[in-house]
């Protein structure tokens, strides 16, 4: 489903992608751990078609993104780690918007809509303007404004800041449950015990690279540890 070919992103002197290949497969859950500034949300939003690269292809359900980014869009929803939304609009009406721009059916978006909201535990608060908003209710509505047009790739960044317990154990079920039928999930995080428990398989990210990739038993399997992912993480990015 996706396919990066020696990825690099520099700014000015900067490196903060350094030539990363990687292949995610459809229905795969795949998580993208490291420290801050190691490149992870750079990545992914190369990955989404918002940054350009400075060398290297994205290909998304077989798309070139530098050629048809509009197609290969389209088959994806992106949610960045600080909720963007239009403060004037209702909830409701944000995920109307959104709708709207995946040119789906109004119908099916309506419908679609009410149930995301009940999901979410929002319908009480669905006509309010989205400026009275706490952090965690934009990020909800945000979810679900990126589920709204079943897309076949969910690009997700730090997707557990703001909620709280519930809410976090409910977009994971989420999560897990889009992935099954065949929903690609690509996610960032700095929660390993999250990372551990929902991937099928993780890469680990330092200084631009790809240092790690495999799943949770490949990774401590190769880094020689019987630790948990939190020891042997800090190990492999630990700075020389």
């Amino acid at each position: 489903m996706v396919k990066i070919q020696k990825l690099t992103k520099r700014f000015g002197n900067t490196v903060a992608v350094d030539d990363i290949s990687l292949s995610i497969e459809g229905g795969e859950f795949f998580s993208i751990l490291g420290p801050n500034g190691a490149g992870k949300t750079t990545t992914l939003k190369i990955v989404a078609g918002l940054l350009n690269p400075t060398l290297g292809k994205v290909f998304v359900g077989g798309l070139d993104m530098a050629k048809k980014p509009e197609q290969a869009k389209a088959l994806m929803s992106y949610i960045p780690d600080i909720p963007y939304v239009y403060e004037k609009l209702t909830g409701m009406e944000f995920l109307y918007f959104t709708g709207e721009l995946y040119n789906l059916d109004p119908q099916r978006y309506r419908k679609d809509t009410e149930e995301l909201l009940e999901l979410f535990l929002m319908e009480d608060y669905c006509n309010q303007l989205m400026e009275s908003y706490s952090h965690g209710m934009r990020q909800k509505i945000v979810i679900a404004s990126a589920l709204l047009s079943n897309p076949r790739l969910i690009i997700i960044d730090e997707p557990m800041v703001g909620l709280d317990p519930r809410s976090v154990r409910l977009v994971k079920d989420i999560l897990r449950e889009r992935a099954r039928p065949g929903t690609t999930i690509l996610m960032s995080t700095h929660t390993l015990a999250l990372a551990e428990e929902i991937s099928d398989r993780l890469g680990i990210i330092h200084c631009g690279k790809l240092i790690a990739l495999g799943s949770v038993a490949d990774i401590k399997r190769a880094a020689l540890d019987s630790a948990g992912l939190e020891d042997v993480f800090l190990n492999m990015t630990a700075e020389a």
